[in-house]
């Protein structure tokens, strides 16, 4: 056994004995140990310690949008390590970075939002916006208000809160006490939100929140009209809306958020992921000057919502370097072209293969639904998604897919920085991947 082989085992068994993998098979984990071990990443590939080269058709967790491997991000970070690597932003006080950063999201963010409140993530966010957003109410003299909406096939994390407001019921089933007063209402009807308002009462509602485009739902795209209605129906009510761009935001759909494509300003706002591609941990929710306005006058103590790490300032330091970059090597509208030859390459795939049923995609996210009878919608016994991923790992593609409730959906959210070229490699992989699939139900 060579020396690298034996490190390989050594780091195998140290992973199934202590290393507590998120959102994993735990089964799996213990019997075959982890699927990769990745020690390098370059552009839209990573490496694991075998040798093995893959594409990273998921950028990771839908958040390495400037690729893999930037030499300038980690000489950003280690600069700013070198003379302030942290200080609290609590009583007020701040750093450059975090202050640059919110400048710049007040710049870019769609509408008037104008103030940000960091986070480290996603999840912090999400649980964040909800806390603010009942705050308000309190300050606004309406403390019945504290009802938050989202949607059946939502996803907004996993804190308590966030887990809560996902609209999967996989994801709340997983804990058997969730937080009081969420609701949902139909992922694709702006009626349906009305009628859980007036079921409620519009006067105990604080929000209404939802991905522009659903990513771990299953990818759903909503149509021009949905958020037009829905931005109607909040203001009709007294309701704030708050749009979760963990996922959409910062190129990812083709513009600089996924709601640009809808012409509808929210009143919040929830970032993380792209942020930053994942070079550092950050996240956050940004108001509207109004309700900034409305903070700045109402409060008369101190907001007693806070991270150690919020306005951190490396992670800070990072961020405006990755969107330097997103923004100098025009990233966004690569996402809007490249995204076209994504969806060509699904329309192409879908009349090769009989078990491909709708195909879509909004910039660099995709996805490919499989199904056994296209007329009368009938899905496969056994998802072929999760099959047809485990093939392409096989192959050099990493890929997702998605089963909740009843679908069988396989997504792609490849970096902004992909090529055509390397889009006919995925088509390539995944044409045999699916040809290994259909191959094997059939025996």
């Amino acid at each position: 056994m060579s020396q690298q082989t034996s490190k390989i085992e050594e780091l195998r068994e140290l992973d199934k004995k202590h290393y507590l993998h998120p959102t994993s098979p735990i089964g799996a984990q213990q019997e075959h140990g982890p699927a990769f071990i990745f020690t390098k990443g370059e552009g839209i590939y990573l490496t694991d310690m075998s040798g093995q080269k893959v594409i990273d058709g998921m950028s990771s967790l839908w958040n390495v949008n400037i690729g893999h491997g930037r030499n300038e991000i980690s000489e950003v970070a280690s600069k700013q390590m070198s003379t302030l690597a942290f200080s609290s932003s609590f009583a007020t006080f701040s750093n450059e970075p975090a202050i640059r950063l919110s400048a710049k999201l007040a710049e870019i963010a769609p509408g008037d939002l104008t103030a940000t409140f960091f986070t480290s993530g996603g999840s912090e966010s999400n649980d964040t916006a909800y806390k603010l957003a009942r705050h308000y109410w309190i300050l606004k003299g309406e403390p019945k208000r504290k009802k938050i909406i989202s949607r059946t096939h939502s996803y907004h994390g996993v804190a308590m809160g966030a887990t809560s407001a996902t609209g999967i019921q996989a994801f709340r089933d997983f804990t058997n006490s969730l937080a009081p007063d969420f609701h949902y209402a139909d992922h694709m009807s702006p009626e349906s939100l009305r009628q859980v308002i007036e079921s409620e009462g519009p006067e105990t509602v604080a929000a209404f929140i939802s991905e522009p485009v659903q990513g771990a739902g299953g990818l759903h795209i909503a149509t021009k009209e949905y958020f037009k209605a829905v931005r109607e129906i909040c203001d009709e009510y007294g309701i704030l809306f708050i749009t979760d761009e963990v996922i959409t935001g910062f190129g990812r759909t083709g513009t600089y958020f996924g709601m640009d494509h809808y012409d509808v300003a929210p009143d919040m706002m929830c970032f993380a992921k792209g942020v930053t591609s994942g070079y550092a941990q950050l996240g956050g929710v940004m108001i509207s000057s109004r309700m900034h306005e409305d903070f700045t006058k109402l409060s008369t103590g101190t907001l007693l919502h806070g991270y150690t790490y919020s306005g951190h300032p490396v992670a800070c330091a990072v961020a405006l370097r990755n969107l330097e970059i997103i923004e100098r090597e025009n990233l966004i509208a690569n996402s809007s072209q490249m995204g076209e030859e994504l969806l060509n390459g699904f329309i192409n795939l879908q009349a090769s293969f009989e078990s491909i049923g709708d195909v879509r995609a909004l910039g660099l996210m995709g996805a490919i639904e499989f199904m056994k009878d296209k007329e009368k919608e009938e899905r496969f016994p056994q998802p072929l998604a999760p099959m047809v991923v485990t093939e392409a790992a096989k192959r050099g593609l990493i890929l997702r897919s998605v089963v909740f409730n009843g679908q069988d959906t396989l997504v792609f959210s490849p970096p902004l920085i992909i090529t055509k070229e390397q889009i006919n490699d995925m088509m390539s992989i995944l044409h045999e991947a699916i040809k290994a699939v259909e191959t094997a139900i059939k025996q």
